[in-house]
């Protein structure tokens, strides 16, 4: 089941979601996760610094990672999550000259909650246990980004934990979607999309919902999502379902 609370579940989420969003390649360095995804969100690749350090072995370790990313080409940029790295981090960067980016808030809610939610009859939603392409161009029709297509198809199938693909259909047509990581005992929440003429019908509450059904049959009472704290839209349909926050955090990049 899920960790307890404070730092030890703040850590142990985002360690979930990095492993619900795998990176082609994790160097591990003395608790720091050094992510390489060529070609995907660049929040794929940065770095979890997941453990303590002194200010000697802090600028060793920082060093170390801007080789590795250097060494393939890659900007370096650090998750900065108050519990789960070093407390002097974020200042130590700072000093250096990464700029503060992409301020994000880590939520989580109990599934009896979310389950509270009713869906609306005006649209109809299903589970995959995998991406279709209906699902996937719903997905990079809002969140693509000009990002390469293959590389988030590749990142996918590195998925190897149980996971669910939910679409909500108008007339047989995706029109939303959104899928969900089992890991532990929690539901991590990724890819929510809903296109821009079926927003405010209730598709991304159904789809919470559809998702929150299919991670209790598989044992799990919690769920987390990361979402981006300027998302004021997102922010509300999680507030209503049920998902409060536990912390905010946001990037370091190099750029």
């Amino acid at each position: 089941m899920g960790a307890r609370s404070g730092p030890e579940l703040v850590r142990s989420l985002q360690e979930r979601a990095a492993r619900a969003l795998p990176a082609q390649h994790v160097e591990m360095v003395d608790g720091w996760w050094l992510r390489h995804a060529p070609g995907r969100s660049w929040w794929v690749g940065s770095v979890l610094p997941h453990s303590d350090s002194d200010t000697e072995e802090l600028a060793h370790k920082v060093v170390r990672a801007e080789k590795f990313y250097a060494d393939r080409g890659m900007t370096v940029r650090f998750q900065i999550t108050p519990g789960a790295c070093p407390p002097e981090l974020d200042a130590f960067l700072a000093e250096r000259g990464y700029r503060r980016e992409c301020p994000m808030s880590l939520r989580t809610a109990p599934i009896s909650q979310v389950l509270e939610q009713i869906r609306t009859n005006a649209l109809r939603f299903r589970l995959d246990d995998y991406p279709t392409i209906a699902w996937f161009d719903v997905w990079n029709a809002v969140h693509g980004y000009g990002d390469d297509p293959d590389s988030e198809w590749n990142m996918l199938e590195r998925v190897t934990l149980p996971s669910a693909y939910a679409c909500a259909t108008d007339g047989g047509v995706v029109v939303a979607v959104g899928r969900a990581v089992v890991d532990t005992g929690w539901a991590g929440v990724f890819g929510m999309a809903t296109l821009p003429e079926a927003r405010g019908r209730g598709a991304a509450r159904g789809i919470l919902v559809t998702l929150a059904e299919w991670a209790r049959s598989l044992g799990a009472d919690q769920m987390y999502l990361q979402v981006e704290q300027d998302n004021l839209p997102a922010l509300r349909l999680y507030e209503r379902t049920g998902f409060s926050e536990v912390c905010e955090y946001h990037y370091r990049s190099a750029e």
